[in-house]
């Protein structure tokens, strides 16, 4: 799948008219990063999971393991012991996530006093990864504070009950995006490309659906194999293939900052994938590659950094440069 020069420009065109020549690069800490241009501090912005390492789904490009690299919160009065010393060691944020009960929701409801209360006493920026979510739910999150809501959309039946193991359809993720849009909390919808066993399948469909609620921001991210999953012998889809579900979310969101989101492909694959991104008019890529950077001061971008998650790039796209 090959994007056409004409066709990477239209969607550069589009976001320079909408944004500018900016582009965010954010560097949250749960992950070590340092070239020339920025060196990351590990507990600006670190991941919480209020289920430790557990998730009953068991996706078959996870497994469960992500949730094993981020901070466990299990309780309530554990996750506000959490934030409170994040805090005292300088962080402005976290994010809040966690494994999937049986009908694809994070069981954040019990939590969401905690959260309030972090936000009262600690003013962090919090964004909460929820899977399914109901209006009541997403409710209670605007009214604790919550900065902004990121959901994984899946435009395929088949790959959610393969990938997923969901006995649901894509309604019940339009039902999600309903409810998100009509509590009027900041939503970031997340596309995996390459979700369906390094395939393109239902990516465009997840876009058209994202479309129709207008989203504070849209994140894309790659499927990449991980180590003891059952989808680690699994290839990514190639950059090309990116750069073609980006540029299609720009056509159909021209309006709507798009990020590269931090889970993707390292090494060459990330390197083309990020340049193509920055050629294309990407609003933001989390963790950029060198590369990437050069390419954009390049092409004259003015480029600035941040340590929060990229979903906030529904927040700073907007915002004017500093004096």
């Amino acid at each position: 799948m090959n994007i056409s020069r004409d066709e990477l420009e239209r969607a550069r065109e589009l976001s320079w008219k909408s944004f500018g020549k900016v582009i965010h690069f954010y560097v949250p800490g749960f992950t070590y990063y340092y070239n020339k241009y920025f060196k990351s501090s590990p507990l600006i912005f670190p991941s919480i999971s209020i289920t430790g390492s557990f998730c009953s789904l068991k996706c078959e490009h996870c497994g469960g393991t992500i949730l094993r690299t981020m901070i466990p919160a299990t309780t309530p009065s554990k996750l506000l012991k959490v934030c409170s010393e994040l805090k005292e060691h300088g962080a402005i944020g976290c994010l809040i996530s966690g494994g999937c009960l049986p009908n694809g929701s994070v069981p954040i409801d019990r939590f969401i006093d905690a959260i309030s209360e972090v936000k009262r006493r600690f003013g962090l920026t919090i964004v909460v990864h929820t899977g399914l979510i109901n209006f009541e739910t997403a409710k209670k999150l605007k009214d604790a504070g919550v900065d902004a809501v990121s959901v994984d959309i899946i435009g395929s039946n088949e790959t959610i009950r393969e990938i997923y193991h969901l006995s649901c359809g894509i309604e019940k993720y339009a039902e999600t995006l309903e409810a998100l849009k009509k509590v009027e909390i900041p939503f970031t919808p997340h596309v995996l490309i390459g979700l369906h066993y390094g395939n393109i399948k239902g990516e465009v469909e997840a876009l058209k659906l994202i479309s129709r609620y207008d989203p504070s921001a849209l994140i894309l991210i790659v499927f990449f194999p991980i180590r003891g999953t059952r989808m680690e012998s699994i290839k990514p889809p190639p950059p090309e293939a990116v750069l073609d579900i980006l540029s299609k979310a720009r056509l159909l969101m021209p309006k709507v900052p798009i990020a590269l989101g931090c889970a993707r492909p390292k090494g060459q694959h990330r390197v083309k994938t990020d340049v193509l991104a920055v050629e294309a008019g990407v609003n933001a890529i989390a963790f950029p590659s060198l590369e990437a950077i050069e390419r954009a001061k390049e092409l004259g971008l003015e480029t600035r950094f941040s340590q929060v998650c990229c979903s906030q790039i529904y927040r700073d796209a907007h915002l004017k440069a500093p004096e």
